[in-house]
């Protein structure tokens, strides 16, 4: 006989389950229980929105599952920021939430929630476990719909009676993993239709992203002299310094991949959605694009749900990409040209615009780039600084990225944590000082358990992106963007990490080095002009509408 809380933990262990990310609360006390001689690390969070995108940033660094606990009521509330950055980026989740127990349902119970309503539209499958002796079953399907398919949450609502009464049932085995394979046929379909475009555009993006597939997606693209970009923050998805690498479909998207995601007149779109930010805000239309479009998504329907495919291959991008690189030989269309012109353009991207003052974050983006550690990880919120970051910042190696494509602020300190505690290794906050403070308070979880992170706040004093907006909508009239900061640096010191403020240029290389070498949680606050509102606009020249 086992409580509920221990066959928990002995099914998370079962499913291979390393780490958990948690707040912890009354509601799930058998289960913090049967946590304790696991040998699961329980990562303790300062706010259950922090532990959500760490668990978020763990399920897509490792394309396993990540796990979180939090409470009832305000906990889970507290948790839906990071549940909805799971869904909409397609990161496989399984999120515990302790419940009232059974006997007092319905009885508007101290923070007794419905959670089938609350998490119906943020998640994949939303279940709460009515018996002790069936949480294996309960478990093994978690796991599986949170991989299958299109990834992404699941939530199971666990009675705080279920966890504390005792059951005679055996375990169950982990999820069998998927067999991903994709027949050559399929592949051929798929040449047959590209042989015959004049202009065709790779899209790379989707979930469950691999070194295997970035290997054969070069291969695939070398071959055939295709052009690759990728879907908003996938970046790391392909070698940004390769020849088929022409750019990013992001938000603010380079003019000249913009003209040409227009010009193509078939799209190859790998795992991909394709939603408002990769067509350029639907400037492909869904109900005429006006060229080929090849979709191949895991999830059969996403298929023709909003851009109707002329072939669909329900598969994942990894699956198709090694069945077309195994199909490899001469491109059928002379189609370098072609990608030579788009990598030319995006070569001349990442030459340098001058920004206003004394710290311009296109140095910073360079000189970071030059002095990151191989096997360091970059992750970033929202904002307009990310412009520069996308802009100027060549990635590398896949899973060296970890961006939420839901434009979710607060994520990248939470998602650096997770990717530090995983790897090992260093990881990088890219924030700004608005994003940086939804999320700070987990300075206290970075040192708690270890995580080597350096974070990089890009302080301008407001909230650039909706500034941006507001002074082209209501030129001059500010109101709600300005804010009010702290000594991000001192701040650091204070939670007993490494704190550094930098006003000029020259002084970010040291300060940088400084931080790696702390070995610890870092800070290093960037004092900008605020008239550096974008990569290529003033904040004078957008008011003005030059």
């Amino acid at each position: 006989m086992r409580h509920g809380g221990q066959i928990l933990a002995d099914q998370l262990k079962i499913q291979g389950v390393r780490r958990v990310f948690s707040v912890p609360g009354e509601s799930f006390l058998a289960a913090l229980d049967g946590l304790y001689a696991s040998g699961i690390d329980n990562i303790v969070c300062r706010h259950e929105g922090g532990a959500a995108m760490m668990a978020e940033a763990h399920g897509k660094l490792t394309n396993h599952p990540g796990v979180l606990f939090v409470t009832r009521g305000p906990g889970a509330t507290n948790a839906s920021s990071g549940i909805h950055v799971a869904m909409h980026d397609s990161t496989p989740m399984v999120v515990f939430v302790g419940q009232i127990a059974r006997g007092h349902r319905d009885r508007s119970a101290f923070q007794e929630v419905d959670y089938k309503a609350l998490f119906g539209g943020l998640a994949k499958w939303v279940a709460e476990v009515d018996d002790t002796a069936r949480l294996p079953e309960y478990i093994s399907r978690a796991f599986h719909v949170a991989m299958s398919g299109r990834p992404g949450p699941v939530v199971l609502a666990l009675p705080e009676d279920i966890l504390s009464a005792s059951a005679d049932t055996p375990d169950l085995p982990a999820v069998a993993p998927a067999v991903a394979s994709v027949a050559d046929e399929a592949g051929s379909a798929i040449m047959a239709r590209l042989s015959t475009a004049k202009k065709p555009l790779i899209v790379a993006g989707g979930p469950l992203w691999t070194a295997e597939a970035s290997r054969d997606l070069t291969r695939f693209a070398e071959a055939h002299d295709l052009p690759v970009a990728v879907s908003f923050r996938r970046q790391d998805y392909l070698d940004n310094r390769h020849t088929n690498y022409v750019g990013d479909l992001s938000v603010g998207m380079r003019p000249g991949l913009a003209a040409a995601l227009a010009e193509a007149d078939c799209l190859l779109i790998l795992g991909s959605r394709f939603g408002d930010i990769a067509s350029g805000g639907y400037a492909i239309d869904p109900a005429a694009p006006g060229k080929t479009i090849l979709h191949v998504h895991p999830d059969p329907d996403e298929l023709g749900r909003v851009f109707r495919p002329d072939l669909a291959i329900p598969a994942s991008a990894p699956a198709m990409l090694a069945a077309l690189a195994r199909l490899n030989g001469p491109g059928q269309t002379d189609w370098a040209g072609w990608r030579d012109g788009l990598r030319a353009d995006y070569e001349g991207w990442l030459a340098p615009v001058e920004t206003p003052g004394a710290v311009k974050l296109e140095n910073v983006v360079k000189t970071m780039g030059q002095m990151l550690p191989d096997e360091a990880i970059i992750a970033n919120g929202a904002g307009n600084y990310n412009m520069w970051l996308h802009r100027y910042h060549q990635f590398t190696r896949p899973k060296s990225y970890l961006g939420a494509t839901s434009g979710s602020m607060g994520y990248g300190f939470p998602a650096a944590i997770a990717a530090s505690l995983e790897t090992g290794k260093l990881a990088v906050a890219w924030e700004g000082d608005g994003c940086f403070q939804m999320t700070l308070n987990e300075m206290s979880t970075a040192v708690q358990h270890g995580a080597q992170v350096v974070v990089i706040v890009a302080n301008n004093g407001r909230y650039g992106t909706i500034r941006m907006h507001q002074e082209r909508s209501y030129p001059g009239r500010v109101s709600g963007t300005d804010l009010a900061n702290p000594d991000f640096a001192a701040l650091a010191r204070a939670y007993g990490g490494h704190g550094e403020t930098v006003t000029q240029d020259a002084d970010f290389a040291p300060a940088f080095a400084r931080a790696i070498a702390s070995g610890g949680l870092a800070v290093i606050e960037l004092e900008l002009d605020p008239e550096a509102l974008t990569t290529t606009r003033t904040l004078s020249e957008v008011r003005a509408g030059t």
